[in-house]
This record gives C-alpha cells, sequence and structure tokens, in this order.
C-alpha cells in the first residue's frame, strides 16, 4: 500500500486510547525501557482462553515508571471442543511463552518495518511526557518485559 503510514499501528479490535493523553511528568534522566504485562481487563467466560494487556514504559534514574502507551494485548487459548479446566490452559503457559508474546504484541506491523521495535514512536511518547529521550538512547537500553502479581497468581497451580 504506497502512501500508508509504516510502524506501530492499533489492532483493529483494541479500543483506542490514544485520546486520553498521558499527563506530563516530572523530568528525569530514562535508565531503562521495557513492558509491563498483565491480565486483560476483559475477562472471557470461556475457561479456554485468556486476555492480556500489555503496556510500554521508561524507567528514570530516581526509580519511577513512566508509562508511554497502555494500548496493546494478546489473547491466549487452548483449542479444544471439549469442557476444560481453567487450570488446563494455566498447564500450557509459562513465563517464557508469555514473554515471546509480549516481545511480539509489541512489535511494528508492518511485513517491513523500518525499525527492528518503534523506537522512534517511544521516543515521541516519552517526549510527550515531558522526558528528553531519544530513539537511540533506548535503543541502547536493555529491553525489560515484566509481569504482573497477577499474571504471576494466574499461572500458579490451582
Amino acid at each position: 500500500m504506497s502512501g500508508a503510514k509504516r510502524g506501530w499501528g492499533l489492532h483493529p479490535d483494541s479500543k483506542d486510547v490514544r485520546a486520553k493523553v498521558l499527563p506530563p511528568v516530572k523530568p528525569g534522566r530514562v535508565v531503562g525501557v521495557g513492558a509491563i504485562c498483565d491480565l486483560g481487563p476483559e475477562r472471557s467466560a470461556d475457561a479456554r482462553s485468556q486476555n492480556f494487556s500489555v503496556s510500554e514504559f521508561v524507567t528514570l534514574e530516581d526509580g519511577r515508571c513512566v508509562i508511554l502507551h497502555e494500548d496493546r494485548g494478546f489473547t491466549i487459548g487452548l483449542r479444544s471442543t471439549g469442557k476444560v479446566d481453567p487450570g488446563e490452559l494455566r498447564e500450557h503457559e509459562t513465563l517464557e511463552n508469555l514473554t515471546r508474546s509480549v516481545l511480539n504484541t509489541v512489535l511494528p506491523d508492518d511485513d517491513e518495518p523500518a525499525e527492528d521495535h518503534p523506537w522512534t514512536w517511544l521516543a515521541e511518547l516519552a517526549r510527550a511526557r515531558g522526558l528528553n529521550v531519544s530513539a537511540d538512547d533506548l535503543r541502547s537500553l536493555r529491553y525489560e518485559v515484566t509481569f504482573t502479581d497477577e499474571v504471576h497468581r494466574w499461572l500458579a497451580p490451582a
């Protein structure tokens, strides 16, 4: 598609939270970047699937975590037509599998993206929040994937 905007885009089924402007924060030096994975806000009654939400953030030198966007997510599920115990889905998942899903979720949507990760877009979001950081600055940092306590509890044996 010529003329189409390249890079990151909203999933067609996601709610567009870009209209929700995140407020500026007290400036600080960015020392980390990553994603936070939580259980999705929409809970499925189907025990064969689980929704997850993904936000990307930067960590500042003083320890503050600044969310850059919170409009990504993914769903995992079992392909079974029989009665499934909710514990069964958890038995097939690990933090390593979820980490791969998070990393796939935050990648650009293009078949041939301009960047391996949307560093330029993340830097723009950080600057909009009042932080002085470039795409090169973010690219040089180790990318961290973290999981909320709710995800850890969900994965724990019942």
